[in-house]
């Protein structure tokens, strides 16, 4: 796909310190955030919501595809990785615009069948500087048939330096999902993430659990300049995770040991 024929789009946001404050409590932690206050890495997601109407949206409670992202006929949705490069601290209360477009849309042949990766690409700036570029990967799918053998989930690394223990309400993932302004409902109605899309639970978004390891990261390390991140297997609402780090790599153990995610800073 040629990105200089496709679309951009730009919005802006008056990054609302309310909104910072309401993810801070969510997670555990104090709500302190005032105008002017430097934001956590990754608390945009909570910021340039995109609402559309209810006929606007798909099954899945998601945004019908046909416009930034393309139509590429399948139903099933996932963020499977993503990239980030901080520039420059963004600041509660202080407005600032992201442009948006589609930098890549492939069509591939998977082992489970058809397969569509599409790559954003967003950039964001506050009074006049760039602060950050953030890279999204999504993975399009068909439906898995009812009695689809499921992949051998890879085992996650045990070497490591650090590590804290998360555990995932279903209060927290609603709360993750309306500030971040997310409808997928394999986040929030057991019965669509059950029966139509085959999971065990509530799924818990891919973002959520980077950001705690960004959080991890950022505490541990210092300031962040870059942190990519890439989903390997979907980790339920009822599970115990394990938040493990070995010098700047880091990762997601579930309870039977397999890799949820990794992730470099």
């Amino acid at each position: 796909m040629d990105s200089e024929q496709q679309p951009e789009t730009s919005q802006s946001d008056g990054m609302d310190p309310a909104r910072a404050n309401a993810m801070h409590v969510a997670l555990g932690q104090p709500a302190d955030f005032t105008t002017g206050s430097a934001l956590p890495p990754f608390f945009h997601q909570l910021y340039f919501w995109e609402p559309q109407p209810a006929a606007a949206l798909g099954r899945d409670g998601h945004p019908m595809v046909g416009g930034l992202i393309p139509d590429m006929g399948l139903p099933r949705r996932m963020w499977a990785a993503g990239r980030l490069a901080f520039h420059a601290p963004l600041r509660a209360g202080i407005p600032a615009t992201r442009s948006s477009i589609c930098e890549n849309a492939q069509a591939k042949q998977g082992r489970s069948g058809p397969l569509a990766f599409v790559t954003l690409r967003h950039e964001v700036h506050q009074e006049g500087v760039h602060c950050l570029t953030e890279w999204q990967d999504l993975v399009y799918r068909e439906d898995s048939a009812p009695d689809a053998v499921k992949p051998t989930p890879m085992m996650a690394r045990t070497d490591e330096e650090s590590c804290r223990e998360v555990s995932f309400s279903s209060t927290l993932l609603f709360r993750y999902s309306a500030l971040t302004f997310n409808g997928h409902r394999i986040h929030y109605d057991l019965d669509y993430a059950r029966d139509v899309e085959g999971y065990g639970g509530l799924v818990v978004h891919g973002p959520l659990l980077a950001q705690l390891l960004m959080l991890m990261a950022q505490e541990e390390l210092g300031p962040l300049s870059s942190f990519d991140f890439r989903a390997t297997s979907a980790l339920m609402h009822h599970e115990t995770a394990m938040l493990c780090r070995k010098g700047r790599d880091l990762w997601v153990r579930g309870t039977d040991g397999r890799q949820c995610m990794s992730a470099r800073a």
